[in-house]
């Protein structure tokens, strides 16, 4: 028996995720998804980028987790707007999650809205949310292999964060190799090279954000 396949799973996601990016870019805001494996460093480069942004952008930050709001928590201890999202199992986050937490926030009062998306190499990729740009993070201690291992991740991205690189010198992480990788999966991507802990990339990466600001701030 032919099974008759009507439609393609991310075909509603994909139609939610274009209002979203509508309704944010009419807005001004600034949207970001940030993905990465769990323990990259995605909740500290944002509360870094945070303090580094001040009064130059109003920050607000969707936070996705299978459980708990500890992310969500650190956020709102800086002042900026949180909402977590608890997928409850799931592995990522998908456009009707962000257009029902978009809800919960003030969006006249932000200039950028980061989405820390569920932590893992594989299922965020698949999923457009209404963001702008995308952004994923690689840390030194998950070794130079996982652009190899997680190739739709690393290709469909505008900005790759290597992090933790204050580990570089006690680690057998190759750079040359990785960016050789990621560059010919994705020629055009920006690779920013980054230590939250000793400042390394951080002008960079703020200097990236307030390029691509809505609002000509």
């Amino acid at each position: 028996m032919k099974v008759k396949v009507l439609k393609n799973i991310t075909d509603m996601n994909d139609q939610l995720a274009a209002r979203n990016k509508d309704m944010f870019a009419g807005k001004g805001i600034l949207v970001i998804n940030v993905m990465s494996s769990p323990g990259a460093g995605k909740t500290s480069l944002l509360l870094k980028t945070i303090e580094l942004l001040g009064d130059d952008a109003r920050v607000g930050v969707i936070e996705g987790d299978i459980a708990s709001s500890v992310d969500a928590e650190k956020i709102a201890a800086t002042g900026s707007q949180a909402i977590q999202i608890n997928t409850d199992g799931g592995c990522h986050l998908d456009a009707n999650m962000v257009a029902s937490a978009a809800d919960g926030l003030e969006l006249d009062k932000l200039d950028i809205i980061f989405i820390e998306n569920v932590g893992n190499l594989v299922c965020p990729a698949g999923f457009q949310l209404g963001e702008a740009k995308r952004v994923v993070l690689a840390s030194v201690p998950e070794g130079d292999d996982k652009p190899t291992k997680y190739p739709f991740m690393f290709r469909d991205t505008d900005v790759i964060v290597i992090t933790k690189m204050d580990y570089l010198p006690l680690s057998d992480f190759n750079m040359e190799s990785f960016r050789k990788t990621v560059l010919g999966l994705n020629p055009d991507v920006k690779i920013i090279e980054l230590s939250v802990r000793n400042g390394q990339g951080l002008d960079e990466w703020t200097a990236w954000l307030k390029s691509n600001l809505l609002k000509g701030k």
